[in-house]
C-alpha cells in the first residue's frame, strides 16, 4: 500500500502525480503504523486541550493565582495555537511533515514536563504559550504525512480513524483530569504527556517516513506570515476579551478592524509574492472553501454549545467532574464508533450526502439540548449526546478530507493548518458569540425571576455579581441565609440559567442548519498536483 496511487485526477490522466512519495521500506513509510504514531501524538495535543480545564481550580489554589492568571492558562495556550498553525504547517511544508512533528512532539513533552514542574503562575502560562507553539507543529504535520502516506482510496478511512482519536481524546480529558487531580496532582495532568510525547518520538524515529513533494516551497513568505500572524492575532485576542470588555466596548472592535485590515493586506501581498505563505489559487476550489468554512460553522456549533453543557452538569446536577464526564460518554463513543465508518461512507459515497446529514444531525442534537431542564434525567440527556456525536464524527472526517484533500500535495501542511486553524477560530467564536447569546438572556431575565420569586432587591453591583454566577450555572447564595431562601435563590438561578442555555443551543442549532447548504457545496478531494493556481470547481 503505497501513496503511488494518489493522482492527479484530470480527466483521463492516470499517471502517477510528479509529486508522488517513494514507497515503504518495511515499518518505515507503513501506512498504518503511519496513522498509529501520528495519533499517539495528536492525542497527547487533543486530551491537553480539555484535560487542563479540570486541574484550573487546584493550580489556582495551590499557585495563589488570580481568576484572570487561570484564565490565561488556557487564553496562551488557544492563542499561541491558533496564530501558528498554517505557519507551521508551511514548515513542514518546506522542512519535511516528519521532521516538524517529531520537533513537536519532542517540544510539547518537554514543556508539559516543565508546567508540572512550575512553581508560579508565571512559569505555568509560560510554558502553555510554549505548549501551543509546539502543538501547532505536530497537528499540520500529522495530517500531512496521512496525506502523503496514505492511497486516495484509503485516505477518508485515515482521517476517519484520526478523527476518532481526537474526539474521544478530547471528551475522555476531562475524566482523566478529574482522576488524576482528585487521586493524584494536578501536576500529573501535564506529566502523563511525557510518556506519551517520548512513545511518539520513538514511533516516529522508525516508522514516518520523510515525504517531499518535488515542487514544495523553496523560500518563506516573512512578510505573509507577519501579517497572517497579526491578523490571527487580533482576531483571537477580541474574541478572548470580548466577554469582559463587551461586545459595544471600542476596544473589541478595534482589534476586529485591526485584524479585518491585516487579513485584506495579507490578501493583497499574496497575489504579489513569489511564493506565498497560502497562495488564494487554493480557494478556487468551491470545495476546499466550502470545507474551511463548514469546519468553522461545527466548531461553532459543537465547542459553542457544548461549553454550557458542562456547567449545567455540574453547576445545575451537581455533578463532580468524573460524572460529568462519564455522563458525556455517549457522545465519546458514537465519535469513537461513527468517525470510522464515517471514512468508510464517504469513500463510497462521497462527502457531500454523510457532510450534510451529520450536519442535520447535529442541528437536530442541539435542538434537543435547547430542551433540557433542571430535571432532565440521564436517559434523555444521552439520546442528545449521543446523537450529537453521530452528527460529528461525519464533519470531522469529510471536512477534513475535502480540505486536505482538494489542497495541492505540496500544500498538504498549509492545508492541515488551515483545517486546524478554521476549528479553533470557530470554536473560539461559538465561546464568544454563544456566551454573549447566554449573557444577554440571564441579564434580561434574572432580575424579573429574581423578584417574582419574592426575594429581596439587590443592588446594581450585586446583581452584576449574581449575572455571572448565574452565567455558568452557580447559584449566588450569601452565606448564613435561612435554608428556604437559599432554595429559592437556587431556583431561580438555574431557572435563569436553563434558559440562556435553550436560547444558546437554539442559536447553535441554527449555524448547525446553514452548515447543511455548505455541506452540498462540496465534493470528493481532486489532490489537485497541477499547484495551487489551478482549481477544481
Amino acid at each position: 500500500m503505497t501513496s503511488q496511487t494518489i493522482e492527479s485526477t484530470g480527466p483521463g490522466d492516470k499517471a502517477p502525480a510528479p509529486s508522488d512519495p517513494a514507497p515503504p521500506q518495511g515499518l518505515r513509510g507503513h501506512p498504518w503504523f503511519t496513522l498509529i504514531t501520528v495519533a499517539v501524538g495528536v492525542m497527547m495535543v487533543a486530551l491537553d486541550g480539555t484535560i487542563v480545564a479540570i486541574a484550573n481550580p487546584a493550580i489556582q489554589k495551590d499557585l495563589h493565582a488570580s481568576f484572570a492568571d487561570v484564565q490565561w492558562i488556557t487564553n496562551g495556550y488557544f492563542l499561541a495555537l491558533a496564530v501558528s498553525l498554517i505557519t507551521a504547517g508551511k514548515l513542514g511544508d518546506r522542512f519535511g511533515h516528519r521532521q516538524t512533528f517529531l520537533i513537536g512532539v519532542t517540544g510539547f513533552a518537554a514543556a508539559s514536563g516543565a508546567i508540572g514542574l512550575s512553581n508560579s503562575i508565571a512559569m505555568v502560562v509560560t510554558f502553555r504559550v510554549f505548549q501551543g507553539l509546539f502543538g501547532a507543529l505536530l497537528m499540520p504535520a500529522a495530517l500531512g504525512l496521512l496525506r502523503a502516506t496514505f492511497p486516495a482510496e484509503k485516505l477518508n478511512m485515515a482521517i476517519g480513524i484520526w478523527g476518532m482519536v481526537i474526539g474521544a481524546s478530547t471528551a475522555g480529558g476531562p475524566i482523566l483530569g478529574g482522576v488524576l487531580v482528585e487521586h493524584v496532582n494536578w501536576q500529573s495532568v501535564f506529566f502523563i504527556n511525557v510518556p506519551v510525547g517520548a512513545l511518539a518520538l520513538i514511533l516516529g524515529l522508525i516508522i514516518l517516513l520523510d515525504h517531499r513533494a518535488e515542487n514544495a516551497p523553496r523560500s518563506f513568505d516573512i512578510p505573509g506570515i507577519v501579517l497572517l500572524s497579526g491578523a490571527m492575532f487580533c482576531l483571537v485576542w477580541a474574541l478572548i476579551k470580548a466577554p469582559s470588555w463587551g461586545w459595544g466596548d471600542g476596544r473589541t472592535w478595534t482589534f476586529i478592524a485591526a485584524s479585518v485590515l491585516g487579513f485584506a493586506l495579507f490578501a493583497f501581498w499574496e497575489t504579489k509574492v513569489k511564493e506565498p505563505l497560502i497562495p488564494l489559487g487554493m480557494f478556487r476550489s468551491v470545495a476546499l472553501s466550502a470545507g474551511v468554512v463548514l469546519m468553522v460553522l461545527m466548531a461553532i456549533a459543537f465547542m459553542g454549545g457544548l461549553f454550557f453543557v458542562t456547567f449545567y452538569l455540574q453547576n445545575v446536577h451537581g455533578m463532580s467532574p468524573i460524572d460529568a464526564g462519564l455522563h458525556l460518554l455517549p457522545l465519546t463513543g458514537m465519535m469513537i464508533v461513527g468517525s470510522p465508518l464515517a471514512g468508510a461512507l464517504i469513500t463510497k459515497l462521497g462527502p457531500r450526502i454523510p457532510l450534510a446529514g451529520g450536519m442535520l444531525a447535529t442541528a437536530v442534537a442541539m435542538y434537543g439540548m435547547s430542551t433540557l431542564e433542571t430535571d432532565t434525567g440521564s436517559a434523555t440527556m444521552s439520546l442528545w449526546f449521543a446523537l450529537l456525536g453521530l452528527g460529528l464524527a461525519p464533519v470531522m472526517v469529510g471536512a477534513t478530507e475535502v480540505i486536505v484533500g482538494n489542497a495541492p500535495m505540496e500544500l498538504s501542511g498549509v492545508a492541515g493548518g488551515l483545517q486546524q486553524a478554521a476549528m479553533q477560530i470557530g470554536g473560539s467564536l461559538g465561546t464568544a458569540v454563544l456566551g454573549a447569546v447566554m449573557a444577554s438572556k440571564v441579564d434580561n431575565d434574572l432580575a424579573g425571576n429574581w423578584k417574582d420569586a419574592g426575594l429581596p432587591p439587590l443592588t446594581a453591583a450585586q446583581a452584576d455579581q449574581a449575572s455571572e454566577a448565574v452565567q455558568v450555572g452557580v447559584a449566588p447564595v450569601p452565606k448564613g441565609v435561612p435554608e428556604a431562601v437559599a432554595a429559592k435563590i437556587t431556583s431561580v438561578a438555574h431557572d435563569t440559567f436553563i434558559s440562556g442555555m435553550s436560547l444558546a443551543s437554539l442559536v447553535a442549532a441554527g449555524v448547525a442548519a446553514v452548515a447543511v447548504l455548505v455541506a452540498l457545496l462540496t465534493k470528493r478531494g481532486q489532490n489537485a498536483e497541477a499547484g495551487a493556481g489551478v482549481g477544481h470547481i
